[in-house]
């Protein structure tokens, strides 16, 4: 065990995502994780860096235990620890080089250029071919620009049957033809889980493709749609097995990529039986390679993954404006981007909870035109529950001008990232990262780079804010200059998203 004492005005941020909310941790912090066994709905990377310097890493995973200015750590691995500069920047640059995996790939220019437009929501397990297309109707009707299309859970026959449900679907081809027609990328929800009551399922279990559990009996896991038993990803064999799926619905249906769910470290134990012996984080890993082969993908839970040319979406957010919905999409993604996470989707607009959109009267249009202002400027935005129906007609327009804004800025931010990953810098990174001596704790938003600033209201009835603006000439995207170095007070309507560019660069 390693202990370490907190130092004069010390920030940590560790690569636990769903626990941004609580970051940056300092000497006032208590908080015990274990990352041994990665157990969190989101992404991990077993780090831990603060605005100092300081660096610990632990390939193996860790935990992690704050006191109240003590931070101990132990590992059943190696403990890397030390110190790199006196800044956030240094810490991450010193760990990004050293430890993360970097291949330097983007995924599909598409995801980040156009917002993303999943049917979950809208549709739910009611995937059909004549509602996926009425829904990217209406989202052109409704002067929303195309992008991708993601055809969620239940367009299937069953899971690990990946054929279109004959039921819902006469003639799948046309559809995805009519979708590329319309200017949509179309990308199908997949998942490693094979129900136990399925041709497939027997097929796989003469085959050795399927986990066991301790009494060589093969592994049936819950999950939130029931119990299947879960693909071995150490069997090479399974391996190819499911990517000739996927393989599959490319070359006959022409799909462009896939939304790659579960996977989480949870479903895993290490009393497994598998055709390779690995741990649960392993399998979690494997999952992963499989989806970076395709240029158009989405993960919610990876470990160990930061670096590698994946989308990797914030968890479900609840419909509220409190630490489980709106007020953790910009923590969270910080908590992301400084993991390594580069491809950033801050979930659905609104929350990805559905409970929450099937009755009408409860849907907050303040929170849902702010969650779209939050996201147009993150490396990717998607929509689920339609705007169209849910919001007032001005509601819905501030919700399209939201996605016009990420057209806007999309090649921008493109761009961004490019420079990021030539530079070693996260995508979006909090005001402390590029102005270490302009810390506190009243800053908002988040930065692309050291020149664009970003600040969405992510409080109800906020319409005036008191905004820091770091030292130099800042212009907003109405065309005022500000000084910067100091705090100002705008105003902030619910049609206005602030966002301001640097005009001039401190040498």
């Amino acid at each position: 065990m390693k202990e370490i004492i907190f130092l004069e005005n010390e920030l940590c941020w560790s690569g636990i995502v769903c626990d941004g909310i609580n970051m940056p941790y300092d000497k006032n912090t208590s908080f015990i994780i274990d990352l041994c066994s990665h157990k969190t709905n989101n992404q991990v990377n077993p780090v831990l860096i603060s605005n100092k310097g300081r660096y610990i890493w632990c390939p193996d995973g860790m935990n992690l235990e704050f006191d109240y200015g003590i931070i101990r750590i132990s590992s059943e691995g190696s403990i890397f620890e030390g110190i790199a500069g006196n800044s956030l920047k240094t810490a991450f640059r010193f760990v990004k080089r050293n430890f993360f995996m970097d291949d330097n790939r983007i995924p599909n220019k598409e995801l980040i250029l156009n917002p993303q437009y999943n049917t979950w929501i809208e549709l739910m397990y009611d995937q059909s071919e004549n509602k996926i297309l009425e829904y990217a109707k209406t989202l052109l009707n409704n002067g929303m620009p195309t992008g991708v299309i993601m055809i969620d859970d239940n367009w299937q026959e069953d899971y690990g049957v990946w054929q279109f449900s004959a039921k819902r679907f006469s003639n799948p081809k046309n559809m995805v033809a009519e979708l590329h027609k319309l200017g949509f990328k179309v990308m199908l929800w997949i998942c490693p889980f094979i129900s136990p009551d399925s041709f497939t399922f027997r097929e796989l279990k003469k085959k050795n493709y399927l986990i066991k559990d301790s009494d060589k009996n093969i592994k049936i896991v819950e999950w939130w749609n029931g119990y299947s038993a879960v693909l071995d990803f150490t069997n090479p064999d399974a391996a190819k097995w499911f990517q000739g799926n996927l393989d599959y619905l490319q070359s006959e249906y022409n799909i462009d990529g896939f939304k790659f769910d579960a996977g989480d470290g949870e479903y895993y134990s290490n009393d497994d039986i598998t055709f390779r012996k690995v741990t649960p984080n392993e399998q979690t890993e494997l999952y992963v390679e499989i989806g970076e082969k395709y240029d158009l993908n989405e993960y919610r839970a990876c470990w160990k993954s930061a670096g590698r040319a994946i989308v990797q979406r914030l968890a479900d957010k609840h419909h509220t404006w409190d630490e489980n919905g709106m007020g953790a999409v910009i923590p969270n993604a910080i908590a992301q981007s400084l993991a390594g996470y580069r491809f950033i989707c801050p979930d659905m607009i609104g929350g990805g909870e559905y409970q929450s959109f099937l009755n009408s009267k409860e849907i907050d249009e303040q929170l849902f035109v702010r969650y779209a202002q939050c996201s147009s400027m993150m490396p990717m935005m998607q929509f689920s529950a339609s705007p169209f129906r849910l919001l007032s007609d001005q509601n819905a327009k501030f919700c399209r001008e939201a996605a016009l804004i990420h057209k806007k800025y999309g090649e921008m931010i493109f761009e961004n990232i490019k420079v990021c990953i030539l530079n070693f810098d996260p995508v979006i990174a909090p005001i402390c990262y590029y102005y270490p001596d302009e810390c506190n704790s009243e800053e908002k938003g988040f930065m692309l780079n050291f020149n664009v600033l970003v600040v969405p209201i992510t409080e109800k009835n906020k319409f005036e804010c008191d905004i820091y603006l770091p030292t130099g000439k800042w212009q907003d995207s109405n065309g005022n200059i500000f000084n910067g170095g100091r705090f100002i007070r705008i105003e902030t309507p619910l049609d206005y998203l602030p966002i301001f560019f640097k005009k001039q660069i401190i040498r």
